[in-house]
């Protein structure tokens, strides 16, 4: 049972907290919608989306109503899309038709986005995988709600190398193409290593394979929440503070568990996982950097940060595995910079480099998350600070990504203006010296020892 102070307590949370349910996601897979032709496979998969998702924003509406819970985003997940497309995609600009069905089908529900114009390629490519990774320019440019992402690297087969390269290609070629919306395009494209199957937030999100044919799966995010319980405990040891933070996810994640059976049951889809994630967005007050700053730091980036980052990101989960049976997808601490406030404050003190970010994402739940750097970047350049993440991933066994910007026209002290929960955010300087060499070796990384399991 729900005792009465529960009830009051998660109000104050959502009323002076920015608690919120961050997504509501449904997976849908895609398997079944392979045609004779592009056409045929674009009509199925319409059809199939606009059918299975086509309660989810009202259902999601209805539930914030009922519970007084904020459901910012209702989104839709799909098997990626080069497995999808496969058979019936010649060219590039075949898979750049599936994705105007998937924007059209989105819209159609009223969806805010839609994840899974993907390939994973962490030991080698198709011709279909390579098809879909150079379509994602024009793809990206031609839909609106359509989210994009490759998964290059496992622990279990190492990191693929000719991908690596190519992506930092795409990402260029993508800024170039948005460039009239300050390279929008690469806001909604993330590399992974270690990628989840069931992850709900973008612009990483697809359906993996192994999953049912349709899931509902839920992201809670509050990291106002946390920083409130942080301030009754200013000045305690680290046994109080880790206490703290465990129980305050802990309440968080009941919040999610509650929003995903109640979808789960008014859809007739199974539930999946809920997923944890303190995800920042520019209000103030809702923001990682914050807690980071409770603990003790003068900005994110000062000395001390990733060991700060690594209590926040372990009591999280802790919390959060008490809570439910089924958290999954990434869970923890996100640290993007221009969704965060205090982030693009700490960078813009000059306490926060790309370098020290990389250190942090050793201890988070992702990885070099929204960061804008100079449009005149190589693209071998940005393919090294890729292959640098994917090896964190790699070696440390855990999910690391990269969704990076550079912004054509600006430079080192100008800002980018994305808008909404993608906020603005600063160009950050990157290491002047070149890696085209390493990059254009070609091939692939192998595993470490370490994956060798069975």
């Amino acid at each position: 049972m729900i005792s009465i102070n529960e009830v009051i307590e998660t109000n104050e949370m959502i009323r002076r907290m920015n608690l919120d349910v961050r997504t509501i996601t449904m997976g849908i897979s895609l398997l079944d919608c392979v045609g004779k032709d592009v056409k045929e496979t674009c009509d199925k998969i319409y059809d199939k989306i606009t059918t299975s998702a086509k309660n989810l924003v009202s259902v999601g509406k209805e539930i914030s109503k009922m519970y007084g819970i904020p459901i910012v985003n209702k989104r839709i997940s799909v098997t990626p899309i080069s497995l999808v497309g496969g058979s019936v995609c010649k060219t590039s600009e075949d898979f750049v038709e599936i994705a105007k069905a998937l924007d059209n089908a989105a819209t159609k529900v009223g969806v805010n986005f839609i994840g899974g114009y993907s390939a994973l390629v962490s030991k080698g490519m198709t011709k279909a995988d390579e098809l879909l990774i150079r379509s994602i320019p024009q793809a990206l440019k031609e839909t609106s709600l359509v989210c994009s992402s490759v998964n290059c690297g496992s622990t279990k087969t190492g990191l693929n190398m000719d991908a690596v390269k190519i992506l930092g290609e795409i990402i260029l070629e993508t800024a170039e193409l948005t460039k009239n919306q300050d390279s929008l395009g690469c806001c909604k494209f993330v590399v992974f290593c270690n990628a989840p199957d069931d992850n709900p937030f973008m612009a990483g999100a697809f359906h993996g394979v192994t999953e049912a044919d349709k899931i509902i799966n839920v992201g809670v995010s509050g990291p106002g929440v946390v920083k409130s319980a942080l301030e009754a405990v200013r000045g305690e040891s680290f046994e109080v503070l880790c206490e703290t933070i465990k129980k305050t996810a802990f309440k968080i994640t009941r919040v999610g568990q509650l929003v995903a059976k109640e979808a789960s049951e008014r859809l007739g889809v199974p539930f999946g996982i809920v997923d944890l994630s303190l995800a920042p967005t520019p209000a103030v007050g809702d923001s990682v950097g914050e807690i980071l700053e409770e603990i003790g730091l003068e900005y994110a980036g000062a000395p001390g940060t990733t060991a700060a980052l690594a209590l926040l990101n372990d009591q999280v989960k802790k919390g959060g595995v008490m809570a439910s049976s089924y958290v999954g997808g990434l869970s923890g601490a996100f640290i993007p910079v221009s969704e965060d406030q205090r982030m693009i404050d700490a960078v813009e003190a000059g306490a926060l480099t790309i370098e020290k970010l990389e250190a942090m994402t050793c201890v988070c739940s992702v990885g070099l998350d929204m960061i804008a750097i100079p449009g005149d970047t190589p693209a071998s350049t940005i393919s090294g600070i890729i292959a640098d993440e994917m090896a964190i991933g790699m070696v440390n066994q855990k999910t690391t990504a990269v969704r990076i910007i550079p912004v054509i026209g600006k430079i080192v002290g100008d800002r980018a203006e994305f808008g909404g929960l993608l906020g603005y955010a600063p160009i950050m300087s990157v290491n002047k010296y070149s890696c085209e060499n390493f990059i254009n070796r070609g091939g692939r990384i192998p595993a470490p020892i370490h994956s060798f399991k069975n």
